[in-house]
């Protein structure tokens, strides 16, 4: 299972591969594994991050583990993380579909995908004329469903909703 990082000026993908469910830990995992292994090198200054995520799935706007995830990562990255979440049905807007996935699925076209080896291999090899590098993760285990977020938890986040002009 695929879930990946795409930073629109960099022209940089960054994928984690899983065995695991599609679950808000994973997709909050990748997005901590994209920073302390790229993003916090390429963007030393960096005190806010914007994330655009797609409003449904393991990133959904109602997931109260995804946002827990979240402030946990905000807290060890020492980050205030904004996210914008597409309205539903126009996740196709977003670059990380365009400049980033369907250039994994180009280069992996018509190759039987039977191991990870060969996942990554081929999400790596992925590049366009205009520069695109993607790096890949293989991430064994750990995700389980069923993750609940009580009220007393969800009370204690530091998270509320911002207006579009709040976001710079």
């Amino acid at each position: 299972m695929p879930y990946g990082a795409y930073e629109v000026g960099a022209n940089r993908g960054f994928v984690c591969v899983g065995d695991c469910f599609d679950t808000p830990r994973f997709a909050v995992d990748t997005i901590g594994d994209w920073w302390f292994f790229e993003g916090r090198k390429r963007y030393r200054d960096a005190h806010r991050l914007l994330i655009l995520a797609d409003a449904g799935g393991s990133n959904s706007y109602r997931s109260r583990v995804w946002k827990a995830q979240l402030q946990e990562l905000s807290d060890i990255a020492v980050l205030a993380i904004t996210v914008c979440h597409y309205p539903p049905g126009c996740s196709k807007w977003n670059p990380i579909e365009h400049r980033l996935f369907s250039h994994i699925s180009m280069n992996w076209a018509g190759v039987p995908l039977r191991t990870f080896d060969t996942m990554m291999k081929y999400i790596e090899g992925t590049e366009t004329c205009t520069g695109l590098r993607v790096k890949a993760l293989l991430k064994r285990g750990g995700n389980e469903l069923g993750e609940r977020v009580s009220n007393e938890e969800m009370h204690a986040l530091r998270s509320r909703p911002c207006k579009i002009s709040d976001v710079q």
